[in-house]
């Protein structure tokens, strides 16, 4: 008896194991950088010398050191991994040093040419717990290196002599990032941005500092200020209520301005020296960057000289893995996504075969935030910056351009009001109620531009072009998730109270929306009776026309910028009456919500599932209870949950594809 019952136990162990979740890695799909800056200068033996600083995820950022002559790079990678983003960097014309601010810890980093043992240097904390990422860096001419910072647009200086960093806070209560510029004659001065761009000057030996010039609102058109460094080395503005010299704390009115030193216009840029000549009179820039295909690998060696012929280098640095944006089943059934700065396209069949790298897709090169299926098979694409619409059909060659012909073809911006095109929707065919056709469109809910408050709800026919945008659906807010209602032939919107990046919300709540997208217009707007509603951030349609909703905070850290925090709750929504019907908090147990939210409740095999950093649960049908159906082991997470195809869910960790398969249901 005791050998069957050992036999049956040892027999029972494999069945229960195979009906446990089975976790596949399907590949690294996108090995890029951004954040990508070229450094010339003067090497420790005189000679022209070109570093490079650049991001990535998988590994952390590195700085290369470029041999001119081959191409063949000294790689030096941040010595944290969590530096991934050199979100500032400069090099020294006075020393050839360069430094570099990474997000996200905020410390400086140095490499010095002349010392390349010693890699890339940690120089400790910028200014503490106050900032995340610093947005620019600019010597003085005593060699003090000044730092500004995001949030709270903090001013710090580095002296390279004792290597102290001295921090002197905050330049502004509103705008919350900084760009500083030195001026030759001891000025301090720097642009901040996003809410009420101005110059800040500020005077090292008491500390103060103070507003001069005029200041942008965003929300008006045509006011505009760009503030850089003259070729006489003072510091200048031209903006549209005159231009100026920033000297001595004032904004003093000029009748010219001299012509910029190169590399350092500092007014929301981020990119520092990258035209400047070297010794020699070299001028190097990228051959397949930016305005090309993203990738980096190339630069182009010109000369000051007519006599010297152009030529370029084939660098040999190594990629380690760009972190996924977006993950999506196109309307052939293979999975397509996007890489997180640089957005580049990928696609791989669904057992993670053929998987390719498609590169650019989009003139933002920042992130695809959303994508849908045309019934027709072409698909769409909403890119952030700029909320940029690029239309892909997956059964032709692949060719990125803006063109007619091209595929995919950014075909622009709807509006000039939104940036980050967070939800989207393909609606079916319409009558309106005057009987007249309404075709097939792309609607998409989009966040307001940096220092901007109301985003856009926007559509788009993809066969004409023709297209149309409202703003402020909700005063002050905008569609954060969105949903098509069949039986109602309607949108449901979920809105959320958050401003544009750098803001602090104006609303305090956030709403739903039901939008009758045939006659383009609101039908209902409230909370359906849930007080308090914070941000929709997430939505999933049940077969009988209910609907869950997950609302609390987005992305963003709420309690940075002011925000009230409200914890994630669960809601079982009847649209048609418009009522609750069940609510409850989601489960601390279940972890943090992801950064993407808007994705984080969706219809599975057998009914509605939610996605945590750290869990995949399904909600008990009519009710607002989960059951875990898969937790992360610890030190592993789900980043960017994708598509299900059948019993087999797709997601992320990092720069990771990977899946998460069911076991069969049981009879």
């Amino acid at each position: 008896m005791g050998i069957l019952r050992a036999a049956l136990f040892f027999i029972a162990v494999p069945l229960i194991a195979a009906e446990q979740p089975v976790v596949r890695e399907l590949g690294v799909p996108v090995r890029a950088v951004s954040w990508v800056r070229l450094h010339p200068g003067r090497g420790p033996d005189g000679k022209a010398s070109l570093l490079a600083s650049m991001g990535q995820n998988n590994g952390g950022l590195f700085v290369l050191d470029i041999d001119l002559a081959t191409g063949h790079c000294r790689q030096f990678n941040a010595p944290s991994k969590a530096d991934q983003y050199p979100t500032a960097s400069f090099r020294s014309p006075q020393t050839g040093i360069l430094y570099v601010g990474p997000h996200t810890d905020g410390h400086l980093l140095r490499y010095d040419p002349a010392h390349p043992e010693r890699r890339l240097e940690d120089l400790g904390a910028i200014d503490g717990e106050h900032m995340t990422f610093p947005t620019g860096i600019d010597e003085a001419p005593d060699g003090g290196i000044w730092i500004g910072a995001y949030p709270n647009a903090t001013l710090s200086r580095f002296n390279p002599a004792t290597g102290r960093i001295t921090r002197f806070g905050p330049m502004d209560d509103q705008d919350q990032y900084l760009y500083p510029l030195c001026g030759a004659d001891g000025t301090i001065a720097a642009a901040t941005n996003a809410v009420h761009p101005h110059i800040v000057v500020f005077d090292p030996a008491t500390g103060a500092h103070r507003t001069v010039g005029p200041v942008v609102s965003p929300e008006v058109e045509g006011q505009h200020i760009q503030f850089f460094k003259g070729q006489d080395g003072f510091l200048y503005l031209d903006s549209y209520a005159g231009k100026f010299r920033i000297r001595g704390g004032r904004a003093e009115p000029v009748g010219y301005l001299p012509a910029q030193m190169p590399g350092t216009d500092a007014t929301f840029k981020h990119g520092y020296q990258e035209v400047l000549p070297m010794p020699g009179g070299l001028i190097a820039g990228w051959a397949d960057g930016d305005e090309g295909a993203g990738i980096f690998r190339t630069v182009l060696i010109k000369s000051t000289s007519s006599a010297v012929p152009d030529r370029t280098l084939d660098l040999d640095w190594r990629g380690d893995g760009t972190n996924i944006f977006l993950i999506h089943r196109g309307p052939d059934g293979l999975i397509y996504g996007s890489s997180f700065l640089p957005e580049h396209f990928f696609r791989c069949a669904p057992d993670g075969s053929g998987m390719v790298n498609l590169a650019r897709c989009s003139e933002s090169l920042g992130e695809t935030y959303s994508m849908g299926n045309f019934s027709d098979g072409m698909m769409a694409l909403a890119s952030y910056p700029g909320s940029h619409i690029s239309l892909y059909d997956p059964r032709k060659p692949y060719h990125y351009g803006t063109a007619v012909g091209a595929n995919p073809r950014d075909v622009g911006r709807l509006e000039d009001v939104s940036t980050r095109p967070i939800a989207m929707v393909i609606v079916p065919p319409l009558i309106t109620r005057a009987g007249a056709a309404v075709p097939e469109r792309m609607w998409i809910g989009a966040a307001p531009n940096y220092g901007r408050w109301g985003g856009t709800l926007d559509w788009l026919d993809p066969r004409t072009l023709a297209h149309g945008s409202h703003r402020n659906v909700v005063r002050d807010c905008f569609p954060y998730s969105m949903l098509w209602l069949p039986d109602l032939r309607q949108l449901l919107l979920g809105i959320t109270a958050e401003g544009g990046t750098g803001t602090r919300p104006k609303a305090m709540h956030g709403a739903f929306v039901l939008w009758d997208p045939a006659n383009d217009e609101p039908v209902y707007s409230g909370n359906f009776g849930l007080a308090d509603l914070r941000d929709v951030i997430a939505m999933a349609r049940c077969d009988d026309g209910r609907v869950y909703a997950l609302s609390g905070n987005t992305r963003y850290p709420a309690n940075l910028l002011g925000a009230p925090v409200s914890p994630p709750r669960l809601s079982l929504l009847d649209p048609a009456t418009r009522r609750v019907v069940a609510d409850a908090p989601l489960p601390p147990a279940l972890g943090e919500v992801c950064e993407q939210s808007q994705y984080t409740l969706f219809r599975g095999p057998d009914g509605i599932y939610g996605v945590t950093k750290t869990a995949l649960y399904r909600l008990k049908p009519g009710t607002c209870e989960t059951e875990v159906v898969w937790r992360a082991p610890a030190g592993d997470a789900i980043d960017i949950p994708g598509p299900w195809i059948g019993r087999t869910f797709f997601f992320s960790t990092g720069w990771r594809l990977r899946t998460l398969a069911l076991p069969p249901p049981r009879p």
